[in-house]
């Protein structure tokens, strides 16, 4: 009896001993902690958690004979990049299909559905994604303004409709084909906050802007629906799967989705309860406020499921469209196109409504607005229900302000949910846009929102842009586009430290979930990426030369070059 008794408490002791040890450990590290950690060198990990950050010799006593240490080599570690604002399952769909963001003329957008049209059936629909007719350096044979007109792909294309939708996600090109299955004829009517392009006869040309995207994209959704349920639903997973093996090679550990329907949010957490997730997601709700009253919300409210790596927590609206096509929503006229303010494409008042429901429900407001009209106009909101406790809501892009409201980003508690990667994307043509003034002082505001206080979250806005984290970084620090060195008013850039934190721990915070990750610390998340540069101070141009070396997330490595 005695001897049973030692032998057990032998074995009590030996697994309190084997609990202290960490399950890997990362020595000889340049540690990028995005907290007040300094000098460190090294961290273990147990489970999904840090639990000691140090020098190296500190942490190697928490290693066991199972533990694995991996040798970084004195390469850069730093919390995962958490991308701010994209469209999770759009991007997954867009990697199916044809992708356009590289292009730079109308010819090869029109080529890539040329092949297409080869392989595919009678009546089946091609889409694409990614066109942005400012990029082109090639003006298209036939054109209305900057546009392109359909006959082209017409042309090639006379058994398939085609839809095509712009790098904003703002509008989109049909062909004929889309657009008689439609029902767009000349006498058709324009839906407010939308535009249907005509020519001089008054024909559609092809491009429908805003709300005017509405009748296609509801056939194209028709057809969709038509086809096999089951086949459909294996495509979306098969579009998810790409999603996150994309967001892992470019050292993105969490993604926080700009929009999903309900259908979508019910898969998520499933995929979150069966461990099917190998990054963290963070959704945002988006319905229009008819299917938001008829829903109820909590059965779609989720926090920190499947070990934090789903949450839904947030409702998406938006009352404005991209200052591109003309759909930014401004104070004062556009600077070439001066009787034109913008299209406001969701009423004010359905805004007021989902930011009631949002109150009642505890779930964070995310309000799409690009023009300096449109950012006053939810800054307006969000004043209304800034007196209670700290609600973090959110104003996705903020793109160009007015220096008015750039305080009140702070006073209301506002996040400024902004991507660096659209400023230097955008930049050929903002000033044709806003002009000299309006461009210098208000648009892509960074220094001046972070000078005021303001918590700055970035993301890529994908598959608007590339995911690239390191394309992104490199916009954020130093406003300089990659083709042609172009820089767009760089006294607004961010500092090496602030571009990282609104990639982390600021991004975090901006989903309520910098108490779990964002940045490197005992008890949080393990979370992290390992690169070939030090961002903190390699040069310009070895930022665009950095890679990605492995991705942990919850201390698995889940990429590695």
């Amino acid at each position: 009896m005695k001897l049973l008794t030692l032998l057990f408490a032998l074995l009590i002791i030996s697994c309190n001993n084997t609990s202290d040890y960490a399950d890997t450990i990362i020595v000889s590290a340049k540690l990028y902690t995005a907290s007040t950690q300094a000098d460190a060198t090294a961290l273990a990990i147990k489970d999904d958690l840090i639990i000691a950050i140090g020098n190296n010799e500190e942490i190697k006593s928490k290693a066991s004979s199972n533990t694995n240490i991996i040798d970084a080599a004195g390469q850069f570690i730093m919390p995962g990049f958490i991308e701010g604002h994209g469209h999770f399952s759009g991007m997954g769909e867009t990697l199916q299909n044809l992708n356009f963001l590289a292009d730079t003329s109308w010819q090869t957008v029109v080529k890539k559905v040329k092949e297409k049209v080869k392989t595919a059936k009678p009546g089946e629909w091609i889409y694409g994604r990614g066109w942005h007719q400012e990029k082109w350096n090639v003006a298209p044979e036939k054109h209305v303004g900057s546009y392109p007109t359909h006959h082209t792909l017409s042309e090639i294309s006379p058994d398939n409709p085609v839809l095509l939708v712009h790098a904003s996600g703002h509008s989109l090109f049909a062909n004929e084909l889309a657009m008689k299955q439609a029902g767009i004829t000349k006498e058709t009517a324009e839906l407010k906050g939308g535009k249907i392009v005509r020519d001089g006869a008054n024909n559609a040309i092809g491009v429908f802007e805003e709300n005017a995207m509405i009748p296609i994209k509801e056939v194209f959704n028709d057809y969709k629906k038509s086809l096999d349920e089951a086949a459909q639903e294996a495509l979306w997973y098969e579009a998810i799967a790409l999603a996150q093996k994309e967001c892992l090679e470019n050292g993105v550990t969490s993604f926080q989705d700009a929009g999903s329907k309900f259908y979508e949010l019910k898969r998520y957490e499933q995929m979150a309860l069966d461990g099917k997730f190998d990054m963290r997601l963070w959704a945002m709700i988006r319905h229009k406020i008819d299917e938001l009253k008829d829903a109820n919300i909590t059965d779609y409210k989720r926090v920190r499921l499947g070990q934090a790596h789903y949450t839904c927590a947030a409702l998406k609206t938006e009352v404005d469209g991209a200052l591109g096509a003309h759909g930014a929503w401004l104070l004062e006229p556009y600077e070439d196109k001066p009787d034109f303010y913008g299209q406001n494409t969701t009423e004010i008042s359905e805004v007021k409504d989902i930011a009631l429901i949002a109150d009642q429900n505890d779930m964070q407001l995310c309000v799409h607005a690009i023009g300096d009209r449109a950012n006053k106009e939810v800054l307006d909101i969000i004043q209304a229900y800034s007196k209670d406790a700290d609600k973090r809501w959110r104003i996705e892009h903020a793109q160009h302000l007015s220096p008015t409201d750039i305080m009140r980003f702070k006073e209301t508690g506002a996040i400024a949910a902004m991507q660096a990667v659209h400023c230097t994307s955008d930049a050929p043509f903002v000033e044709k846009r806003l002009g000299a003034i309006r461009a210098k002082v208000g648009a892509y505001a960074w220094k001046a929102l972070l000078n005021s206080g303001v918590t700055i979250v970035n993301g890529t806005d994908v598959p608007v842009e590339d995911i690239d984290p390191i394309k992104n970084f490199y916009a954020a620090v130093t406003r300089t586009r990659i083709d042609n060195g172009m820089q767009f008013y760089v006294a607004n850039k961010m500092s090496r430290e602030e571009a990282l934190r609104s990639y982390t721990i600021d991004a975090a915070y901006g989903a309520f979930e910098d108490d779990i990750k964002g940045s490197l610390e005992v008890g949080k998340l393990a979370d992290l990426i390992m690169l070939s540069n030090d961002l903190r101070n390699c040069s310009d141009l070895d930022i665009l030369n950095t890679e990605v070396l492995m991705t942990m997330v919850g201390g698995k490595i889940k990429y590695q070059k």
